[in-house]
């Protein structure tokens, strides 16, 4: 876990693959238990830190997360994220070339929650979601191609599922098509840039996340910034 922003309100950490943002059946300590000893520690806090929730990350992605440190900082932030009012942009490493550089991708997604997967179909069916999502190629490798997400919607793995429907499923991604895994267990998908007016004192924030340091990531040469 890295802080990369906060201040008396909100809190926004770096969050690496294999960490959960909430607690779940596993057992494994959240990420919020993580900041919250993180904020007790630093302020040296007495009694239960507060810290609210907002949104969260597949376990496998890294990048940016972003807390509520009080009341009145979460129920705005929650009708910011409701109202699509934070801009989230994401990366996404993938083995196939995309047969356009750049387009929106719209689909109709199908949740089943006993595979805890989704389902892309080109039209509506019965309880599907439509999914709107704009990409661009940014970057690339010897062997892989880095592409720019920007959701127009916020469906339950959208990204994973729309670049798989395309062709293009995330590296290390075995639940949408990749071929092998990551050593690590992770997904090539990184939450790397958050842009949104600051709930309370309606400052302009922009965060990014800093680039993974594996070499996957160091080796894509940069087309587009």
């Amino acid at each position: 876990m890295q802080v990369v922003y906060e201040d008396n309100h909100i809190i926004i950490v770096n969050k690496e693959s294999g960490e959960i943002v909430q607690g779940d059946k596993t057992g494994d300590i959240p990420l919020s238990e993580m900041v919250k000893a993180y904020i007790k520690e630093k302020y040296a806090k007495p009694g239960a830190v507060f810290l609210g929730v907002v949104h969260r990350l597949d376990r496998p992605v890294s990048g940016l997360v972003v807390f509520a440190r009080t009341s009145k900082a979460l129920s705005r932030l929650n009708d910011m994220f409701r109202n699509g009012e934070v801009h989230k942009t994401y990366w996404a490493i993938v083995q196939q070339r995309p047969e356009h550089e750049e387009g929106t991708l719209e689909n109709w997604l199908v949740r089943n929650e006993k595979q805890n997967k989704s389902y892309a179909y080109q039209r509506e069916v019965p309880n599907s979601k439509k999914a709107i999502l704009k990409y661009r190629m940014i970057g690339q490798s010897e062997r892989y191609y880095l592409l720019e997400v920007n959701l127009l919607t916020g469906r339950h793995h959208q990204i994973r599922c729309q670049l798989a429907a395309m062709g293009c499923p995330i590296k290390g991604d075995l639940k949408y098509g990749a071929k092998r895994s990551n050593p690590d267990g992770s997904i090539s998908l990184l939450a790397h840039r958050v842009e949104f007016i600051h709930p309370v004192s309606k400052q302009h924030i922009v965060v990014e996340s800093p680039i993974p340091e594996d070499n996957l990531w160091q080796n894509i040469k940069f087309s587009v910034k």
